[in-house]
């Protein structure tokens, strides 16, 4: 089932691994959720740092793990994908190239980019695209969403499925809805118009989600809080901070560009833009990645922006492919191979945060090839 050539990172870094979780957080993990015995109260939030060491600090160490069991568990939960742990484990297929508990590098710092995963996704969803860039210089902080995600393991040995109730809720009514959304990526018009009926459909069948991001917006505050407290060793916070994300992860790393100041630049990888936006102005660079299909979908992004907003259509992709499950599931995923796909989605971050966070060039140099399309958005306001 899982590849048995997972992507190795590209930098000049090995990378390291390790967790942390900030237990109970100050406020309620969904505010409209019915309190039961197997929901807590208070929502803790779950952060998986990937950060770089020196390759000779590495030898004899041992390996991250792709899927964790619960992960396992929780994909045969929800998508009856099977995946045999202890099979594959054993195999030498699920394991990552990080490094657990690897030594930081002392007296070096790097710049620091908060990753969010996707709806009903998980925090090592994404982990090969965080590990390159970790392995270029960057300290990736991947953020978890719990009961939002497909399972959230915290740091005290527990975790957290994703919580089935919400499934209905993400559109209401729900077969309207999800019709609606089937037909969402042939909307045809100007990028005004697209945008304009995006908005009525989620106004119409998806307010839960425009409300879910602001809660989205706060774990990341949180985790961006304890790592300012705790993690300014390792981390350089003086030209900012990044924020990447797939999918709902993506339009979370959109909302923190707009609303906090210290996020100076961000990328989304196919994620549709719900929230409650109205005339708001994003004033930071932006990387919008999308499949062809859902080109349209992220109408909004291409409007009302001050700095430049650059765009990378992926070829024979589908959504769930820009994350890890593109190398470990052989369905669903897109017809581009899944080194085509990970070398260029790596490459456009790397261009992109080179940029715009190390600022170590004026611009990205993002080239067309036979598996993406780029296309630089001047501001459309002054």
């Amino acid at each position: 089932m899982m590849s048995k050539n997972l992507p190795k990172p590209s930098g000049e870094y090995a990378v390291g691994t390790f967790t942390y979780t900030i237990m109970g957080h100050r406020r309620e993990v969904l505010y409209d959720l019915p309190k039961t015995g197997n929901i807590p109260e208070m929502r803790s939030v779950a952060c998986r740092v990937y950060h770089p060491v020196l390759k000779s600090s590495v030898e004899g160490r041992e390996k991250g793990i792709a899927l964790s069991r619960n992960m396992v568990e929780g994909l045969k939960r929800e998508f009856k994908i099977p995946i045999n742990y202890d099979k594959e484990t054993a195999a030498g297929n699920n394991f990552t190239e990080c490094y657990k508990d690897a030594p930081k590098i002392e007296g070096k710092k790097f710049p620091l980019i908060l990753f969010n995963h996707g709806y009903i996704s998980y925090r090592e969803g994404n982990s090969f695209l965080c590990i390159d860039l970790a392995s270029h210089g960057y300290v990736v902080i991947s953020v978890a969403h719990s009961l939002e995600g497909l399972c959230t393991e915290f740091d005290d040995g527990s975790h957290l499925f994703f919580e089935r109730s919400l499934k209905k809720r993400i559109t209401e009514p729900f077969i309207g809805g999800m019709i609606a959304t089937l037909r969402l990526p042939g909307l045809k018009g100007s990028t005004e118009e697209i945008a304009a009926k995006f908005n009525e459909y989620q106004y119409k069948y998806s307010r839960y989600m425009i409300n879910r991001l602001p809660e989205w917006v706060k774990d990341n505050e949180a985790a961006l809080e304890y790592a300012k407290e705790n993690l300014g060793d390792m981390i350089d916070f003086e030209k900012g901070v990044g924020a990447a994300g797939h999918s709902m992860g993506g339009n979370t790393a959109y909302k923190l560009c707009m609303d906090k100041a210290e996020i100076v630049c961000g990328a989304n990888i196919d994620g549709a833009p719900f929230g409650d936006y109205k005339d708001n102005v994003q004033t930071k660079p932006f990387l919008q990645v999308c499949c062809e299909e859902n080109e349209n979908v992220h109408s909004r992004i291409y409007l009302k922006h001050t700095a430049p907003v650059y765009k990378a259509v992926f070829r024979d992709m589908k959504h769930v492919g820009f994350s890890d499950m593109k190398h470990q599931i052989p369905f669903g995923t897109g017809k581009l191979d899944a080194n085509v796909m990970h070398e260029n989605l790596c490459r456009c971050h790397l261009e992109f945060f080179d940029a715009y966070l190390k600022k170590t060039k004026e611009k990205p140099e993002l080239k067309n090839n036979d598996a993406v399309k780029y296309t630089e958005l001047s501001p459309d306001i002054s």
